[in-house]
């Protein structure tokens, strides 16, 4: 078994898939339109789904926003200069909401950025991380 992909709903898909192709360097790999269920699945990632675990955004046409609800948390990516990505992702419009430091009760060094709906999203040193394991 493997994780094929993790699901967010949201209000602007255009929005949504510019920020994770042009801030967090996705790729959108494949796209379609569900007229009859009045909704789209848009699928992003760093490679391809029968390699990688993918982002499935799912856009109902007729909800331009939603609650993000207590249960989520959030996506983590792996960088490898967490202050390097942090600065890149801002210059191309990325907000990031906690700027590099290291987590507390630990030593792994994270940020987090949010995406348009308010999806938090974690970026976690890869070096810091395998140091403090």
């Amino acid at each position: 078994m493997r994780l094929l992909h993790v699901m967010l709903r949201v209000g602007d898909l255009e929005r949504s898939i510019a920020f994770y192709c042009d801030v967090l360097g996705m790729s959108l790999l494949r796209r379609k339109d569900y007229p009859d269920g009045r909704f789209t699945l848009a699928f992003l990632g760093y490679g391809p789904e029968s390699d990688t675990t993918v982002l499935e955004l799912t856009h109902n046409w007729d909800t331009s926003s939603y609650e993000l609800g207590a249960g989520y948390g959030h996506i983590a990516l792996g960088v490898d200069d967490i202050h390097a990505a942090c600065n890149a992702m801002a210059e191309r419009g990325g907000r990031v909401v906690r700027p590099p430091g290291p987590m507390k009760h630990g030593s792994t060094v994270i940020a987090f950025i949010e995406d348009p709906d308010g999806y938090k999203v974690e970026l976690i040193e890869l070096a810091s991380r395998h140091q403090a394991a």
